[in-house]
């Protein structure tokens, strides 16, 4: 027996009453769906096709497993539990991936990419990002480019609020000595929100 009525449960409580259904994972697509997608099309390398049809697909199976582990979902704090679940299938697809040949690489930049791909492209902050650990430019990725900060971001990492902060703290620590050694002389050093 099914009821339209669902009792209200804090977020990150356990769950006791009946299991998500169609129109929470109505809601779910239509809140997140652009989110998962704009967090993959970032992410993913920018040859031609990769972005469109990649970054759907991958969206599509983060949902997918939502769907399928609709009762894991915490209520209150699905978006950090979709941007976890990406970073696992974004993982995954990586170690899939095959290496592009050199002759496909395009010469040209793509007049049409927007503002956040041509600041991702950008050499001195591309060597500054690659010189953290792969967990310090996750965290200053999912801060800056998707907006998590605090309890979401501590959801995402699965560490406690304190222990987001300071990782947060310390990767733009970490991001601030790599731009020092890796940026131009007189270069201006990058702005992180909270910093």
């Amino acid at each position: 027996m099914t009821t339209d009525e669902t009792p209200a449960v804090r977020p990150g409580a356990v769950r006791t009453g009946p299991p998500h259904e169609t129109a929470w994972f109505s809601e779910l697509f239509a809140a997140h769906s652009g989110a998962l997608y704009r967090y993959f099309r970032r992410r993913l390398p920018s040859g031609q096709g990769a972005l469109g049809p990649d970054a759907e697909d991958l969206a599509a199976e983060v949902l997918a497993t939502a769907w399928r582990r609709r009762d894991d979902v915490p209520d209150g704090a699905e978006l950090p539990w979709l941007y976890r679940t990406a970073g696992f299938v974004l993982a995954n697809h990586r170690r899939k991936a095959r290496a592009v040949p050199v002759a496909e690489v395009p010469d040209a930049h793509d007049a049409g990419a927007d503002v956040e791909d041509v600041v991702v492209r950008d050499d001195e902050v591309r060597r500054a990002l690659a010189a953290l650990s792969p967990r310090d430019r996750r965290i200053l990725l999912l801060h800056a480019w998707e907006g998590l900060g605090g309890e979401q971001l501590a959801v995402v990492l699965g560490v406690s609020r304190g222990g987001a902060d300071a990782a947060l703290s310390r990767a733009r620590a970490r991001l601030r000595a790599a731009w020092a050694d890796e940026a131009p002389e007189g270069a201006p050093a990058p702005q992180a929100s909270g910093a």
